[in-house]
């Protein structure tokens, strides 16, 4: 079991290149192996997961299963988990299958569709198991091009400017960390993650064009990657590229796009802002509280105005994705691990919204709210479901949707009762748009023609709900069973994150004396 997280990694990608070698033709039952092909490759990847997970021991707190390699230009190839990684990796390969599943009625290029999906699963598990800077950032940014090939081709009539938008926005974040990992080799002279996670970056103040810089270094390091990681998320007001793609991608895309991919914002915060750059952290994080307070309440106005489904999930993603970054950067253990729980929570019932949507748009081929209304007279197993995911995404207690959000409330309230009542009047926001959503769209008499022959979903489609709505009651009924295995990681990172603030504290005192 030596080379685990590299076996997980990289079988989607192998899967890949059978489909590109082996599989020719374009007719019915070429696009059948390709499904059938990428849905075992996604499976395969799962149940190698789990060997991660079974191995995995929550009470060790630094990276475990560790596998070091030479790499290219003395640099090395570093794979590892701990417990704030360790489940992302299994939402990653849980989900993917799912996705896959949800692809069946793609009827245009399958072959090439299943390839992009296969080569985004391994990127987006290499994001949450580097340890080395250059190859974090290599798979972090080779991401962005099988997600802007999904939108650019499969999308919908705009495809291409939002494909653009999506691909500028993040590859334009992510100039500015490039910047960042230069300086952090040239200051500390490597670019292993857990050495320089305990390496100490300059703080001494300095003024740039008049301009006074609290934190220094630490601050300028903090900055690069927040600009990054920011428009992962994505942040107010850096998430206008996010309505766009949800709305023109396919809807496999747009649950990946939810899911996962803005959770390496998130996972990037945790990982690289908090350990390495503790007095930038402490310096920016005001200004993060109170961007994320705007963002919950401003995206929930918005959402409340949308008349595109897909559209008003997207604000509604960017409103719950306010309270992970005021989680994080509450910096205590209920904040951290509610920020931990509401993205893991947010990529089973996000994922379900954009892929209920994606039932009744394969019927209607619209996503207009007005194209719908009176679905429960014809669709009663679409909309029991489609009503618990509503539920859970307003955060009702019994389902996760409530445990992340009431433990990032808890978490804030501790260190800024201000910005927790702002945040919490985004809890009766969501209320009033996902209801508003469920009553327009299902509620109601059957009145419009074009509806009266819809039929309710397949047996395919609600064996994708069935992992989804199990996950979502699990750990709404049962939270340990994620709390647990965060929680020491958690709590050694706040410590670390303390003793860094406390040190610098004193030795600033000693300064100024």
């Amino acid at each position: 079991m030596g080379n685990i997280l590299s076996l997980t990694t990289f079988i989607p990608l192998l899967g890949a290149v059978i489909l590109a070698l082996f599989l020719r033709g374009d007719d019915a039952a070429a696009q059948r192996n390709a499904k059938w092909v990428a849905l075992v490759t996604t499976l395969v990847t799962f149940l190698t997961s789990l060997f991660i997970l079974a191995n995995f021991d929550a009470a060790n707190t630094g990276f475990q299963m560790v596998e070091t390699r030479p790499w290219l230009l003395g640099l090395q190839y570093k794979m590892g988990v701990d417990g704030i990684s360790v489940l992302f990796v299994m939402l990653t390969t849980f989900l993917m299958p799912l996705v896959i599943g949800s692809c069946w009625d793609v009827k245009v290029r399958v072959k090439e569709y299943m390839i992009a999906f296969l080569i985004l699963e391994t990127l987006m598990l290499g994001v949450f198991m580097a340890l080395d800077l250059v190859l974090f950032y290599l798979f972090f940014e080779a991401g962005l091009i099988p997600m802007f090939l999904i939108i650019g081709i499969w999308g919908g009539k705009n495809r291409i400017y939002a494909s653009f938008k999506f691909f500028l926005y993040t590859f334009l974040g992510s100039v500015l960390m490039l910047v960042a990992m230069v300086a952090m080799f040239a200051d500390a002279g490597t670019t292993d993650i857990p050495t320089l996670m305990t390496h100490t970056f300059a703080t001494e103040p300095f003024s740039v064009l008049g301009i006074h810089i609290a934190g220094g270094m630490q601050t300028l390091l903090w900055l690069a990657f927040f600009a990054s990681f920011a428009v992962k998320m994505p942040m107010w007001p850096v998430h206008t590229w996010l309505p766009d793609a949800h709305v023109q991608a396919p809807t496999g895309g747009s649950v990946v796009l939810a899911a996962i991919l803005l959770k390496m914002g998130g996972y990037g915060f945790l990982r690289f802002s908090l350990p390495m750059f503790p007095v930038g952290s402490d310096v920016m994080g005001p200004l993060v509280l109170w961007l994320s307070a705007i963002a919950i309440v401003y995206t929930s106005l918005v959402a409340l105005v949308q008349e595109d489904m897909k559209k008003l999930i997207a604000y509604s993603s960017v409103a719950h994705m306010g309270f992970v970054t005021m989680g994080i950067f509450a910096v205590n253990q209920q904040g951290i691990d509610g920020a931990i729980f509401q993205m893991i929570s947010h990529g089973f019932i996000s994922g379900a919204l954009f892929l209920c949507v994606g039932v009744i748009y394969d019927r209607m081929h619209t996503r207009e709210i007005a194209a719908y209304g009176g679905l429960v007279n014809r669709m009663p197993a679409y909309a029991m479901i489609f009503m618990f995911f509503t539920m859970a995404n307003v955060g009702l207690p019994g389902t996760s949707g409530f445990v992340g959000e009431f433990l990032t409330l808890i978490g804030i309230f501790q260190v800024n009762t201000w910005v927790a009542a702002v945040a919490t009047s985004g809890v009766i926001l969501s209320a009033a748009y996902a209801l508003w959503l469920y009553r327009r769209v299902v509620m109601g008499d059957l009145i419009k023609e074009s509806l009266r022959s819809i039929t309710d979903m397949t047996r395919r489609e609600r064996a994708i709900f069935v992992p989804l709505v199990a996950m979502t009651l699990l750990l709404g009924v049962y939270p340990a069973l994620v709390l647990d295995l965060i929680g020491p990681s958690v709590t050694a990172l706040v410590g670390n994150y303390d003793t860094a603030l406390a040190s610098f504290a004193a030795a600033s005192q000693f300064a100024a004396h």
